[in-house]
């Protein structure tokens, strides 16, 4: 409790600006979806056939899993608030719609035949006779809705919107269970007010609830403006993807940028989820830059066939031509370290067995019980091409980043993939297995932006390229260490980082 309590305290800053962003997303697409669903429902009623259709349909859209959801609308509209306000609008319809529909066409015959015998007409009577009786399956409709959009727009940290999932992100990949629940109970607090909310809008007077609603708008209004208003000169995007080391090389990029060029302003945007998230970002102009590896350019996001075991250099050079072929895309001078693929074991199971390379595992193979990312399980330079490679006949349970190294050090899982610069590998006593055939590509860092931004932003590219040939990767190990285990802030110790090496002075 007084972890919690120590890291709301630090954090408080941070957490009323998640509040923030994630009350703005999620009253978005409320009223966008009472806009859509109740007209629609009202003109449904008179015809059921179409009103089947569409309670079909907003059925079949709420089964769409939210994450393939956010990467269909990416590449139509981009990253940040507007794909975020899409997906909930999408998930709150059916709610909205179904309660508004179901509250009308089950009014008693009997009162709607008493409404047309006193010759109303059909919009008198509607807002005389039928959304009056049928407002309380309405509100429930709408309530449901509210808590379903709080829930799910914590997915919006994944694709730069910010957000109360920002929190719950950041405890699952760093393992820290304060920021975990913060993330979560504010969320489930922010749904209990605006349920509480809805319903006093329901039984309040029409003027108090009117100016109540008022104020909120003016209030939520008044943040966006000031936001333009304080964008107003030229701002750079950073994005990062989700992690420790994203974060931390992405604030020394904001650091070195900024030091280097006072009239820019920089941006981040850390713990992205995905390498196709962020690519497809700075495709459609919605970030700048971010952090890429050599080898994930070549086998994930660039076409072509190349040989294997090519060296670092050879590698860079590779990746580098084909972005600027295919994508018009510029991979500037890569850092020192080698942050490739591994496998490891804990170093007693290692010791009881007699491991020392990832060809040995064929000799405990029926014992192993792999636990693994799904991006690693399915991609060619990751399990698929590694059990051709090494004869391997294993089949890995797919685990989020975080939760895999938790279950190594609690014996549930005995084999789980790495990155050779991961903190967890000395915080949880791991080894790494010898790629004795190497197969696993090199992944070197390096910034990657558009070659027409490269070219308009001379001076960023000199700030950035000082980490060229830097960092080891004990250095890139320990600076995770620091974030994920002493919970020092990213900035902070690329900050030290920067000092220490002589790349920025000490008042910066």
């Amino acid at each position: 409790m007084q972890t919690l309590i120590q890291t709301f305290i630090e954090r408080r800053g941070d957490l009323l600006t998640a509040l923030w962003q994630h009350l703005g997303i999620s009253l978005a697409a409320l009223v966008i979806a009472m806009v859509i669903a109740i007209p629609l429902a009202i003109w449904a009623v008179r015809r059921p056939k179409l009103a089947e259709g569409l309670l079909q349909l907003t059925s079949v859209l709420q089964t769409i899993p939210s994450l393939a959801l956010l990467g269909l609308l990416i590449p139509l509209v981009g990253i940040g608030t507007v794909p975020a306000v899409i997906a909930l609008v999408i998930y709150a319809l059916l709610p909205i719609f179904q309660n508004t529909y179901l509250g009308i066409d089950e009014i008693d015959d009997s009162i709607e035949e008493a409404a047309d015998a006193f010759g109303m007409s059909r919009m008198r009577k509607l807002f005389k006779v039928e959304l009056p009786i049928a407002m309380p399956q309405i509100i429930a409709g709408i309530r449901t809705a509210v808590v379903l959009i709080i829930g799910t727009a914590t997915l919006a940290a994944l694709i730069g919107a910010g957000g109360l999932g920002t929190f719950i992100m950041l405890g699952i990949d760093r393992n820290n269970t304060s920021l975990l629940l913060i993330g979560a109970i504010s969320s489930a607090l922010l749904a209990i007010v605006l349920s509480a909310l809805i319903r006093w809008f329901q039984t309040a007077k029409p003027k108090r609830a009117l100016t109540v609603f008022g104020v909120i708008v003016a209030l939520l209004a008044g943040g966006g403006a000031y936001s333009v208003y304080a964008n107003r000169t030229e701002t750079i995007t950073i994005a990062g993807k989700l992690g420790s080391e994203p974060e931390i090389l992405i604030n020394m990029y904001k650091q070195l940028i900024e030091a280097n060029d006072s009239h820019v302003k920089v941006t981040l945007k850390p713990n992205f989820g995905k390498t196709t998230f962020l690519f497809s970002a700075l495709k459609h102009d919605q970030i700048d830059i971010y952090p890429e590896f050599t080898g994930s350019v070549l086998e994930t996001l660039v076409s072509g066939s190349h040989a294997k075991n090519l060296t670092a250099n050879q590698t860079y050079q590779l990746a580098k031509k084909r972005l600027a072929s295919q994508d018009e895309m510029t991979l500037l001078k890569p850092m020192a370290y080698n942050n490739t693929y591994a496998l490891a074991v804990t170093k007693k199971f290692k010791r009881q067995h007699h491991l020392k390379t990832i060809s040995d595992l064929n000799q405990v193979e029926s014992i192993l019980k792999p636990g693994m990312t799904l991006e690693f399980i399915d991609r060619d330079d990751g399990l698929k091409g590694l059990k051709k490679a090494y004869g391997l006949d294993i089949t890995a349970k797919s685990m989020e980043p975080a939760l895999r190294y938790e279950a190594i050090s609690k014996g549930r899982i005995n084999l789980v993939d790495a990155y050779s610069t991961d903190s967890e590998l000395r915080q949880y006593n791991l080894a790494i297995l010898k790629d004795d055939k190497h197969f696993f590509p090199t992944y070197q860092g390096a910034p990657l932006m558009k070659q027409s931004f490269a070219k308009k932003h001379p001076k960023v590219v000199k700030a950035l390229n000082k980490l060229a040939g830097r960092i080891s990767e004990t250095d890139m190990q320990e600076m995770n260490y620091e974030v994920n285990v002493k919970n020092e802030s990213a900035a902070t110790v690329a900050h030290h980082y920067l000092v220490k090496h002589g790349l920025l002075k000490g008042g910066n």
